[in-house]
């Protein structure tokens, strides 16, 4: 039980992120990524020495939270933001059908490949039935379907690497959001952040992009994967709820649609045994 009440905590955290995220679509993306990351990790200084973790456990954090935060931003700005976000939380179901790829003793069932593609059907309506899946609109799907992917192969990935304290996930936050940073400098223009920009800033660094990290990571460790697995499911539907309030959108037939169909995929993917 205390394991789910982790992942509930996570999950409840993550649905703000888009809605964060379009809140603050003025921010250069990289500049986003590294504030909020920096600012997520403030928590875990004071335990700065269980950081100490082999280079291909830091490589694997870096390319986790920077890579796919970094993606997921891009995305909202360049895709109608709900579809953007529907297609983004493919990411649960892509941990089903990787596993086999990634965690040895698993077998890809037919099951798995059924939930599969009812979540890329989902993906699909999401995009055609929004109307602006064109040339002008398209190509922002693609760095939503990528951060889905890098999500879902780094939380993999992390069953692969010398088990580590939760506190090092600081460590990981830190220096992604670093990287970030130095990206900004190097290849995006400056900016002026005015105090609303700052709270909102605040408030996805030590929510979305910090304290939720922590407690996915005592989530996965003291409890059932499978368990904690379907209930991450809830984020999508919370997260396009949220997302659409903000944008002020209706709730169309092939959101909704869409929303049911990737959920559904992903809970019949990770009951299959």
């Amino acid at each position: 039980m205390p394991a789910n009440l982790f992942a509930l905590g996570a999950i409840a955290l993550w649905a703000l992120l888009a809605s964060l995220g379009v809140s603050l679509k003025h921010v250069p993306p990289f500049l986003l990524t590294g504030l909020a990351l920096v600012i997520g990790s403030v928590p875990a200084w004071p335990r700065f020495a269980q950081w100490r973790v082999p280079a291909r456990t830091m490589a694997l954090g870096i390319y986790g939270l920077f890579g796919y935060h970094f993606l997921l931003f891009v995305a909202l700005r360049h895709a109608p933001p709900v579809e953007a976000n529907l297609v983004n939380y493919l990411w649960p179901l892509f941990i089903v059908v990787l596993a086999p790829l990634f965690l040895p003793g698993m077998t890809l069932k037919a099951a798995h490949v059924i939930a599969a593609l009812a979540g890329f059907a989902g993906a699909a309506i999401a995009i055609l039935g929004s109307g602006a899946a064109d040339a002008r609109w398209a190509w922002g799907y693609l760095p939503a379907l990528g951060s889905a992917f890098m999500w879902a192969s780094y939380s993999l990935w992390t069953r692969r690497v010398p088990a580590f304290p939760t506190a090092a996930v600081g460590l990981f936050g830190l220096v992604s959001g670093l990287l970030a940073l130095l990206c900004h400098a190097l290849i995006e223009p400056g900016v002026t952040l005015d105090a609303q920009d700052w709270i909102l800033i605040v408030a996805m660094g030590l929510g979305p992009l910090g304290a939720a990290f922590f407690l996915w990571d005592r989530a996965l460790k003291a409890g059932d994967a499978r368990h904690i697995g379907i209930l991450s499911y809830i984020t999508p539907l919370a997260s396009t709820a949220l997302l659409v309030l903000v944008t002020g959108r209706p709730f169309t037939w092939s959101i909704v649609l869409a929303a049911v169909l990737i959920i559904g995929a992903a809970l019949i993917g990770t009951r299959a045994r």
